[in-house]
């Protein structure tokens, strides 16, 4: 299983573009949010710095990246080369190739989570989160929710382009609800409603309770659950392997 999981982590640094944007694009962000003069000045209406707004969502970017995109071209993509089928007929099994792929994107999601917080303190002085096991909770089922709508995706589409059009279509209205296009504070209240229901507007929700130093709410807590159940009981009981 360990030299499976290495052979993994090696196709995966093999592929420029999924390592791109799911370790580089989202520190590079923060870079570049970070480098406006007016994201480092506390704004009136929301009571703190745009920089410390964006930082959560932009870690949540990552998290849709790798789970929307990444994970479901992948084992869409094994499928239709046939080597799911293959290694079905051998000890190694597709199981393990599953468990060896969701290994690697759960610790590429954990490496970036570092790395933006880190590049956000470090550059811009931003507050890392005030509990750290709150902030562990939040970022694993937050982890967890997206990955498991990946591979409900990947169970019942057939192509990779498929697989890559169904991503995008979630993608952008998803991170809308997440305050990627505005921050959540500043959109009508009704919106913020609907997108404390959605998997990524409720994983901010969490990352920002968790920044002030409380638990993730139970309506995050809750969302973020339901998702991780729902679409992985689905992907389970959807998945072909050939």
């Amino acid at each position: 299983m360990n030299r499976l999981t290495v052979v993994e982590f090696k196709l995966f640094l093999r592929d420029p573009a999924a390592y791109f944007w799911t370790l580089l694009f989202p520190v590079a962000l923060v870079v570049v949010i970070g480098s406006i003069p007016s994201s480092r000045e506390v704004e009136a209406d929301l009571g703190r710095r745009v920089i410390d707004s964006y930082t959560p969502v932009v870690v949540v970017l990552a998290f849709a990246m790798t789970g929307l995109f990444i994970t479901p071209t992948y084992l869409v993509g094994y499928r239709e080369k046939g080597v799911l089928r293959r290694l079905s007929t051998t000890p190694v099994g597709p199981v393990r190739v599953l468990v060896a792929q969701l290994v690697v994107q759960i610790t590429v999601l954990v490496a970036t989570t570092v790395l933006v917080l880190a590049t956000a303190r470090l550059l811009w002085d931003v507050e890392l989160p005030a509990d750290p096991l709150g902030f562990v909770l939040a970022l694993l089922l937050s982890a967890t929710a997206v990955l498991a709508i990946g591979l409900f995706l990947a169970s019942v589409l057939r192509t990779t382009r498929a697989a890559t059009g169904a991503g995008s279509m979630l993608f952008f209205p998803l991170m809308f609800f997440a305050g990627l296009y505005a921050p959540r504070d500043r959109m009508p209240s009704a919106v913020n409603r609907i997108g404390d229901f959605t998997p990524l507007g409720a994983s901010v929700q969490a990352f920002g309770d968790v920044a002030a130093g409380r638990l993730p709410g139970a309506t995050a807590l809750s969302v973020l659950v339901g998702c991780t159940v729902l679409f992985g009981v689905a992907a389970a009981r959807l998945f072909r392997w050939e």
